[in-house]
């Protein structure tokens, strides 16, 4: 009987067995069929031969068609290619395009609150941007403003710590700012008005050229492997540093809201996950090559020179004037400052203690040539 029983038992769990598994054999095409087909166009502000702030754009383009078996294809276009890179935020705003890679504080000119969502002068490094973005309310209170511009956006990139730019003169004092034409995005520029300096804003592709022919006599970019990429040690002599304005300087993708809204919610987590991928790999593309440009920068001619000190407590003055004027017109502009400034307050208590004291022991050991 036990026999029988036993029999039995494993012929029927053998059928069981194999219904269970054409089930699955069925259910999984089925719902990879129930994934729509969404093509979207992605307008990078800048250009190709810029293959890490535009390299980051195809990392995440590539990510989400692998995790969708190609059902979701974002087509990425450089800068120019359909719209110039200082207007693709505007072409997410109209629906000409879904999707932009781009810099928020290009388009300060609408609204001085765009700058938080890339960098402001003084602001936090790379680590307190990630930090305010995902796990603080950073993209909340961001989202809450962009969604007024018909945008939705997401974390897509950093640089980390930028250079101060290339000069064709010394910076001597505060008195060397007076009357300098820079080449110099988001809010920084409005603080460098304050000590006299002419900002102007020149997408990536244009600078060398204005920087050449004197119509400007300084200009930032980003760093080392960008900047030797675009030439300007050729055309201008004196490399300083920090980059006080972008401690940290971040990218976004901005999404219209209305397509990102329409799309399935596997779609969402995807793409959110996919720009944190091209998030992290941008800022160790950058901490990976940067070190190596620098050298072959001061090889050929560059001049390294820091900022100095009054120029920097200079700056840092007009910076916070420039906030507290802003904030008395600007409510947007309040909400996000203050909830950034809140956590730099904190931020910067930690990291004196930890990454500060760790990291100059470091370095004085690499100068003391033992690592």
């Amino acid at each position: 009987m036990a026999v029988t029983n036993r029999r039995k038992f494993l012929k029927t769990a053998g059928v069981a067995g194999a219904g269970a598994a054409a089930a699955v054999g069925v259910a999984a095409p089925a719902i990879a069929q129930s994934m729509p087909e969404v093509k979207w166009r992605l307008t990078s502000s800048f250009p190709k031969a810029l293959d890490t702030i535009f390299g980051a754009g195809d990392v995440f383009a590539k990510r989400v068609a692998e995790a969708t078996d190609n059902k979701f294809q974002i087509q990425v276009f450089a800068a120019n290619e359909i719209v110039p890179g200082l207007q693709a935020a505007d072409a997410v705003t109209n629906g000409s395009v879904e999707i932009a890679h781009t810099a928020s504080y290009y388009y300060v000119g609408k609204d001085p609150t765009f700058a938080f969502g890339t960098a402001v002068p003084f602001g936090l490094n790379a680590r307190q941007q990630n930090a305010w973005f995902y796990i603080g309310d950073g993209m909340k209170v961001l989202n809450a403003f962009y969604k007024k511009h018909n945008i939705h956006a997401i974390p897509g990139g950093n640089t980390g710590a930028q250079m101060g730019g290339w000069y064709r003169k010394e910076i001597k004092s505060v008195a060397d700012i007076n009357g300098l034409k820079m080449r110099i995005g988001g809010f920084a520029g409005r603080v460098l008005s304050k000590l006299g300096a002419s900002p102007q804003q020149i997408a990536g592709g244009e600078i060398y050229q204005a920087l050449e022919t004197g119509t400007i006599d300084a200009a930032e970019w980003v760093g080392p492997y960008d900047d030797e990429k675009l030439g300007f040690q050729k055309v201008a002599k004196y490399y300083y540093f920090p980059g006080w304005w972008e401690g940290g300087a971040a990218l976004h993708f901005f999404i219209n809201t209305a397509k990102w809204e329409g799309l399935p919610k596997v779609y969402k987590a995807i793409v959110e996950a996919a720009a944190a991928e091209a998030n992290g790999w941008m800022l160790a593309k950058y901490d990976e090559v940067n070190p190596a440009a620098l050298k072959r920068v001061v090889a050929g001619g560059a001049e390294l020179r820091a900022f100095p000190n009054d120029v920097m407590e200079a700056c840092y003055k007009a910076a916070n004037e420039l906030y507290a004027e802003t904030m008395k017109t600007n409510a947007d502009f309040k909400t996000v400052h203050d909830s950034m400034m809140a956590y730099r307050k904190d931020a910067y208590q930690w990291f004196q203690l930890t990454e500060y004291t760790f990291d100059t022991f470091m370095m004085i050991q690499q100068r003391k040539g033992t690592l």
